[in-house]
């Protein structure tokens, strides 16, 4: 059985394969049971806010009934933005695990640290570094091939 973070990467992997910056997200219950995946469909659905993030927070809310996934993780193969970190702590995830460190956009260790911010309601546990060299050149490989 593929973990989390490998779910992650396989829908990163599928996003670029779709022209996607590719980035995959899982999010997982309480009993570690995979609840949603897929990756980025920005261009897909020209949509600015397909982040997988967004995708699979949405579905996994729709499929749980309620917009708070208390005790749910999420994983997730890039340091999410800070829209994503924003709605993360909305959503009352439990911990996020994520893949490559993002300095220029991320939101959670980089930029704003949105979970840091006095005005955040919900600070998740956050485990950075997840797989992340295999992250991180996914991303290279994917704006190497468009420079």
């Amino acid at each position: 059985m593929r973990t989390a973070i490998e779910l992650a990467l396989d829908q990163a992997r599928a996003a670029a394969r779709r022209g996607e910056v590719p980035v995959g997200a899982v999010v997982t219950d309480p009993e570690g049971r995979v609840v949603a995946a897929d990756g980025n469909r920005v261009e897909e659905w020209h949509d600015p806010t397909a982040h997988a993030e967004l995708v699979v927070l949405r579905r996994a809310a729709a499929m749980a009934g309620t917009p708070r996934l208390v005790d749910h993780d999420l994983w997730v193969t890039l340091e999410p933005c800070p829209m994503c970190a924003q709605a993360i702590a909305f959503a009352r995830i439990r911990r996020v695990h994520y893949g490559a460190a993002d300095p220029k956009g991320g939101g959670v260790e980089h930029g704003p640290r949105i979970f840091d911010q006095p005005t955040c309601h919900h600070r998740p546990e956050v485990v950075a570094g997840v797989r992340e060299t295999e992250a991180a050149e996914l991303l290279r490989e994917f704006f190497r091939a468009r420079r």
